[in-house]
């Protein structure tokens, strides 16, 4: 996987004030606002044909914008019924190809759900999951980062420690953390500097500072109950503490990619752009 020069900001999809809507359009209109970074949404279907992924490549290229891709929502890597599990396994493959075809960096994925089993059970068979789709990859040689997602729901697989683990034992594997989605898992818990500095630590620890060097992070404000996330909000809306977050994330010289996933995608990925380019260290 090539190297990220430098933590970058940008939006989870075509940004909302693009006047024509195309991908291509849209990388552009990004550079245009100032922002550096842009998720493909293959969230409903990978329907991005090789022949427009190579274009894609070009204009990204040309305009200095980095590509990540979050894969169809409809995946359960513990599925009871192998059928879905194969599909799963499929539409995360299809994603990664088409965003190694765009030049892309980084694909992310929800894993699946506990469906009340035992944790462990379910750790080793998404993890099995996971080691096929990185074999299928490497065999294709498609070089992009495999990412489970910090899931917002404690029904959901995909809680820090699995994460870690997982990327331990896997290769080509690192998490999504979803900064939002902490924060509602845990019932409003994950606010603070201490608890940021506690999880990137933690990272750095059991994974070296590639780690750090090769973030893709979600943020954004986000409504949540008991159950944990309900649907995200703009930062300024939230109770989210965006901005001591920002600080944690300059103090650890984290490079990557912060993706924003407000509703108002683009006004908050500057706004996070803007305020990190102001934090002294």
């Amino acid at each position: 996987m090539f190297k990220v020069d430098r933590l970058r900001f940008g939006t989870a999809g075509i940004p909302i004030s693009t006047p024509k809507r195309s991908t291509i359009d849209g990388i552009i209109h990004v550079r245009n606002l100032g922002l550096d970074a842009m998720e493909l949404e293959f969230v409903r279907g990978v329907n991005l044909k090789p022949e427009l992924a190579k274009k894609i490549k070009y204009v990204a290229k040309k305009h200095d914008v980095l590509l990540t891709a979050h894969a169809p929502y409809y995946i359960n890597l513990n599925a009871a019924e192998k059928a879905k599990v194969e599909a799963s396994k499929k539409r995360i493959i299809q994603s990664a190809e088409r965003l190694y075809d765009a030049g892309g960096w980084s694909v992310v994925f929800h894993a699946g759900y506990y469906l009340k089993q035992d944790p462990a059970k379910v750790y080793e068979r998404i993890k099995g999951e996971i080691k096929d789709i990185v074999t299928t990859l490497q065999d294709r040689g498609i070089e992009v980062w495999i990412r489970p997602e910090l899931t917002g729901k404690p029904t959901q697989f995909g809680d820090l420690k699995e994460l870690v683990r997982l990327s331990e034992e896997l290769e080509m594997v690192l998490p999504t953390i979803d900064f939002a989605h902490a924060h509602a898992r845990n019932k409003g818990k994950c606010n603070t500097v201490e608890e940021w500095r506690e999880m990137l630590s933690f990272m750095e620890d059991r994974l070296g500072r590639e780690a750090l060097d090769n973030m893709h992070i979600h943020i954004s404000g986000i409504n949540y109950t008991a159950k944990g996330e309900r649907n995200h909000l703009n930062l300024q809306e939230s109770d989210m503490n965006w901005e001591d977050l920002l600080r944690v994330l300059k103090e650890f010289r984290v490079k990557g990619v912060v993706i924003s996933e407000s509703p108002n995608i683009e006004g908050d990925a500057l706004l996070m752009k803007k305020k990190y380019e102001e934090i002294k260290i």
